[in-house]
């Protein structure tokens, strides 16, 4: 999800909720404790320079159990972290404490705001001996194509 959605989102909500992939909403006492610029820089396998950048937005919890996140406060602070970082519209990055510092994508769902999981994966598969994934198809689901002679299972041609 870009910046610039959520930046549109956030003046019809009532309230900013996340929810988290294993469907639990994370507590509507979070801070967003940082909005910023996450460049990287690196070389894959194949080695093919590259380059990324996102936005991150960093959640935390604390002991503040009062404490509520207004969609104008966090426009605010979007807003002044655009003017004062330079930052452009990418997509966002979720930073959420689990067993280590994680970091998600972001989805809207109508109504909140869903963390989702975030992988890895070989950007140089071709290169790194990795096959290419076969498309798993039943032969049954197979369009038949009788002006080439081509008979369908259970068709009675065979």
């Amino acid at each position: 999800m870009k910046l610039s959605a959520i930046k549109n989102l956030l003046p019809n909500l009532n309230e900013v909720l996340f929810k988290l992939p294993n469907g639990t909403i994370v507590p509507n006492n979070f801070h967003v404790t940082e909005v910023g610029i996450v460049r990287k820089s690196f070389i894959d396998c194949g080695g093919i320079v590259r380059k990324e950048q996102v936005v991150n937005f960093q959640l935390w919890e604390a002991n503040d159990f009062e404490h509520r996140l207004t969609p104008q406060k966090l426009l605010n602070i979007i807003e002044l972290s655009e003017r004062v970082l330079g930052i452009e519209d990418n997509e966002v990055e979720v930073e959420y404490q689990s067993d280590t510092i994680g970091k998600y994508g972001l989805h809207f769902s109508g109504d909140m705001f869903e963390i989702t999981p975030k992988t890895t994966n070989c950007l140089a598969q071709d290169k790194c001996g990795i096959p290419p994934q076969k498309l798993k198809t039943k032969l049954a689901d197979t369009t038949v194509l009788a002006s080439k002679n081509v008979c369908a299972p259970r068709g009675g041609c065979c």
